[in-house]
């Protein structure tokens, strides 16, 4: 199983853990490739780019057609920006699973990676690799001091292979902050068995019995998913946030009074796109609808139960998960 793990050095958050990683025994200069530095280590590829990652399209394929191998999954190393400065490493899917959001207006340039109507596989190992990060972050004395959490899908770049962002958050401080770049480090390092190690999160293949959390709704830390994924054998696929699923009131001047889901306008409904790419990435599991009740209105969950039931895609509790 052949891994891309995608550094940039424009990005000190990313740099950093990946000087870090190479620092660990058994890695080997790799092929010069598109102006980069590889590195090779088992069946692990480092790659060193001097460009912004959510610029990088295709970057799986781009690589299979340079050398040969083919790409099982991919790890961005990057940096996580927050307007409230929080200390953290966060986890997250990668894609722009709807057409337009409250902050891309009809005509507007996109930026950041971002592609409308698109969500790549969700990396498999996003629920086991949170854990693990939770457990590395506690042993090196980085916890409480840094919030250790997921983040909803967003952004690119455009990719086809199951991927995943391991960042740092969120100030120019804790970017270069080598304690944290350590810890990121010994993510990929654990957590892709090099070494002597049993790699973690491997994708689940027994005929069903696994259960994948298919995040719906809340913020962008999407905390009540987080709460079930922390429990021991919980995979993630896409977490869509509600400002991912914009919706039109069909009757604002009556909020109490019930809604068939078809009478509900906004392109919320791209968000199937969500669905079929976590089924597609983790093929031996039962994918289950998490909502955020909560952060619903009425009229808004209703909606969406009944759009999801359309769909034949199941909804489950936390217990069920």
């Amino acid at each position: 199983m052949l891994t891309l793990v995608v550094a940039t050095t424009v990005d000190p958050a990313s740099i950093g853990p990946a000087s870090a990683l190479l620092a660990m025994p058994g890695w080997q200069l790799g092929p010069s490739w598109q102006d980069a530095q590889s590195y090779v280590n088992e069946e692990v590829r480092l790659i060193k780019l001097d460009n912004r990652l959510v610029k990088e399209d295709h970057l799986d394929k781009r690589w299979e057609e340079a050398t040969g191998e083919s790409v099982d999954e991919v790890m961005f190393l990057s940096k996580q920006v927050a307007s409230s400065k929080r200390r953290a490493f966060t986890i997250h899917p990668i894609g722009m699973n709807k057409i337009r959001t409250p902050h891309i207006g009809e005509g507007e340039v996109l930026v950041a990676g971002e592609k409308v109507g698109w969500a790549a596989p969700p990396n498999p190992r996003i629920g086991p690799w949170l854990r693990l990060l939770r457990t590395i972050s506690a042993s090196h004395n980085l916890s409480p001091e840094f919030e250790v959490t997921l983040e909803a899908t967003y952004h690119g770049p455009v990719i086809n292979s199951p991927t995943m962002f391991a960042e740092i958050g969120s100030t120019e401080e804790y970017w270069r902050r080598q304690g944290a770049a350590q810890a990121i480090a010994l993510l990929v390092w654990q957590g892709l068995g090099l070494g002597d190690g049993i790699a973690v999160g491997d994708c689940p293949r027994n005929n069903g019995r696994s259960k994948i959390l298919l995040g719906i709704g809340g913020g962008h830390y999407v905390p009540r998913h987080l709460d079930v994924v922390l429990k021991d054998g919980v995979w993630v696929g896409h977490l869509l946030s509600g400002y991912s699923l914009p919706m039109e009131d069909p009757i604002p001047s009556q909020p109490k009074v019930p809604v068939n889901a078809n009478a509900v306008g906004g392109t919320w409904r791209e968000s199937k796109v969500a669905f079929e790419a976590t089924k597609l990435a983790l093929p031996g599991g039962e994918v289950l609808a998490h909502l955020d009740q909560k952060s619903f209105k009425s009229w808004q969950r209703n909606a969406i139960t009944g759009f999801l039931v359309e769909q034949n895609i199941k909804i489950g509790k936390p217990s069920d998960i």
